[in-house]
């Protein structure tokens, strides 16, 4: 499977962003899907999941309550909807899909996309 992101950019602190992550070549149904970031100078971290079918997902701890991970099988779609964005949430964002469900590890991840650059300005 094909992963595409998309929809990052310059905002303000404050404002909101909203990822997409467009799979081609097999449908997204068959995987559950992550989201990464990675900042300048460190490693690439956990953002959030969501299962096969959208019943469970997972964030971490350092954005719980501002995004929102969500998908759309039909369209083979993933997105990330970022609220209050914050300096530090400034990263390059990638979206990867794996079979087992709820994982933070990037190991557990099979297929990654090119990445989105997201920049939050104070």
């Amino acid at each position: 499977v094909q992963l595409q992101a998309s929809g990052g950019g310059l905002v303000q602190a404050g404002g909101s962003l909203r990822l997409s992550c467009a799979g081609s070549g097999r449908t997204l149904s068959g995987y559950h899907m992550g989201w990464f970031r990675q900042a300048p100078g460190k490693e690439r971290e956990f953002v959030a999941a969501i299962s096969r079918y959208g019943g469970s997902t997972y964030y971490a701890d350092s954005i719980k309550g501002r995004f929102n991970v969500s998908r759309d099988n039909a369209k083979s779609t993933v997105f990330l909807q970022m609220n209050s964005l914050k300096p530090e949430d400034t990263a390059v964002y990638y979206c990867a899909a794996g079979r087992y469900g709820g994982s933070t590890s990037e190991y557990e991840y099979d297929y990654w996309g090119q990445g989105t650059q997201v920049t939050v300005s104070s």
